[in-house]
């Protein structure tokens, strides 16, 4: 039976030559126990924010197009000085593009989604190689146009690659795994041994950075394992698997800050269904991911409020000086200053009381909130900025995470 395993190591884990070469030293030492490994890497440290820097140097509004093809050169990189220097250390190695590998995607160029993973290439190139070193957060459309897969990418390549192989997939950073909460905020945070998919989802949705909530589902819908560990370290990290694999059900897993968040605010005198449908169609078309909403129609009109992260801010006011020429009433605010606080945990759903405990410690402690939203294992606060960590301190001391 093949060992088959999909290893993912992040920019600041192949930040220089360096460290190139004892990630190489390592993918060896797999080898060596008959693995049979596909390594997804991201570019090098800085290197695309680097290169969006230079391409802003030439224009604010560079072509999409154009932009994806530059920002997949700082995988292409990565691929090379790595597959260069295992083939050094005798181990057999083969680079791949996300083009060369068979990554199709649909959707827009700078934030495309995987639609198929061409594995038949794969598994030929095993029959000649022990590793392949597969560029993360890129792939290719039905034009043959090279595209990207946003913010995350690497994530979301590795483990579709490991749901399309049927194997389980190891995510190493610089972080030594999943944490009740961010332990820069929380000093006494936990590592977890294990966490759901479901919680992983809703962390990672809600403002926890470890992981992509895209990469998440993928893991979900296919059953795959997914491992979060420290890059070269003999620490143990933290297994992301169903929650019918997992013993112990918490009533709260983790505490999350968002702090990338924009309150948005729209009022028209009157409820019209033809503005709301432009409204969200607009969203749709242009991929705004909104979040908390909510909406009041009274005597006053219509009042629609909700959250977008600090880069989608421009997308918004863009829209809403589109809508206002057709509905020259249409009143648009949009404010900084709030940040997005959430309590997850899968035992929500079976124990009782934990809204009401989470209610009580915010307002004991002198934090007020302006808007709320739940899911079925989730509770998120709209709170002032100032006021943030000192949120998350608090509910992580209540559910002594």
């Amino acid at each position: 039976m093949i060992n088959r395993r999909v290893l993912k190591f992040g920019g600041s884990s192949v930040a220089d030559l360096e460290k190139i070469r004892r990630i190489a030293d390592y993918i060896k030492s797999r080898v060596a126990q008959k693995e049979q490994l596909v390594v997804v890497v991201s570019a090098m440290g800085k290197t695309t924010d680097d290169l969006l820097k230079k391409a802003n140097q030439i224009t604010e509004h560079p072509n999409e197009k154009d932009l994806a093809l530059l920002l997949t050169t700082g995988e292409q990189q990565t691929i090379s000085y790595l597959s260069i220097t295992l083939n050094d250390l005798q181990v057999k190695s083969h680079p791949l593009t996300g083009y060369q590998a068979g990554i199709e995607t649909v959707g827009h160029h700078l934030n495309s989604k995987i639609s198929k993973v061409n594995t038949e290439f794969i598994d030929e190139l095993f029959e000649t190689n022990e590793v392949l070193i597969l560029a993360g957060f890129q792939g290719f459309n039905s034009q043959g146009e090279m595209t990207t897969l946003g913010r995350g990418g690497s994530d979301t390549t590795a483990v579709a690659l490991a749901a399309s192989l049927g194997c389980p997939c190891e995510i190493y950073t610089d972080v030594a795994g999943v944490y009740s909460t961010d332990p820069r905020i929380f000093s006494e945070a936990s590592l977890l041994p294990y966490v759901s998919y479901e919680e992983m989802m809703e962390m990672s949705a809600l403002g926890a950075g470890v992981l992509t909530s895209r990469s998440m589902e993928i893991a979900y819908n296919y059953n795959i394992p997914v491992y979060l560990g420290k890059t070269l370290s003999t620490e143990k990290g933290t297994w992301i698997m169903a929650q019918k694999e997992m013993l112990e059900k918490k009533a709260v897993t983790g505490v999350a800050l968002d702090k990338d968040m924009v309150h948005v605010t729209l009022n028209y005198p009157e409820y019209d269904t033809e503005l709301m449908n432009r409204l969200f169609l607009h969203l749709e078309e242009n991929e705004i991911n909104v979040d908390m909403i909510s909406q009041i129609i009274n005597n006053e009109g219509l009042q629609l409020s909700f959250t977008v992260t600090n880069t989608e801010e421009h997308k918004i006011k863009e829209l809403c000086a589109v809508l206002k020429e057709k509905y020259p009433n249409l009143y648009f605010e949009s404010e900084q200053g709030f940040v997005k606080v959430s309590v997850i945990g899968a035992g929500m759903r079976d124990m009782t009381g934990v809204a009401s405990k989470v209610f009580r410690t915010l307002i004991e402690a002198d934090i007020p909130f302006y808007q709320v939203t739940t899911s079925e294992i989730s509770i998120s606060y709209a709170i002032d900025e100032e006021n943030g960590e000192k949120a998350v301190t608090t509910l992580c001391k209540t559910f002594n995470l």
